[in-house]
């Protein structure tokens, strides 16, 4: 309940935020991809400002995103061999509770090894 407060006190103004640069920002500007002809470019499209600069900003997020995404692979990487050799590990470890929670037999005609005593700890 509190996360959707918080994105309600961020959202709502930031959504006014928008709107209102929108609606000072409606002329239309002309973008050219030509960067040999300023006159009659080749590639060029008509759109509004506000369209223009969201457009590019939503552009910068993927970039980076992908950018920090690669920049992260090692991390990725090695938590993936972590976690194989975490489960590795704890396939050990079952395997080895599992043995010890077996009641060791000794065979007929053999003596079963002497207990090990342990004198108790001095003050």
């Amino acid at each position: 309940m509190l996360r959707k407060i918080v994105a309600a006190l961020i959202l709502v103004p930031l959504a006014i935020v928008l709107i209102a640069f929108a609606m000072a920002n409606r002329q239309a500007v002309m973008v050219s991809f030509d960067p040999f002809s300023g006159n009659a470019p080749a590639a060029s499209t008509t759109l509004p400002l506000f369209a223009l600069i969201i457009v590019i900003l939503i552009i910068g997020v993927l970039v980076g995103g992908t950018a920090a995404w690669f920049g992260q692979s090692k991390w990725r990487r090695a938590a993936r061999r972590l976690e194989r050799e975490a489960i590795g590990l704890r396939a050990k470890v079952d395997a080895l509770e599992g043995a010890a929670a077996e009641p060791s037999i000794v065979p007929r005609g053999q003596v079963a090894p002497p207990r090990l005593k342990l004198k108790p700890p001095t003050g």
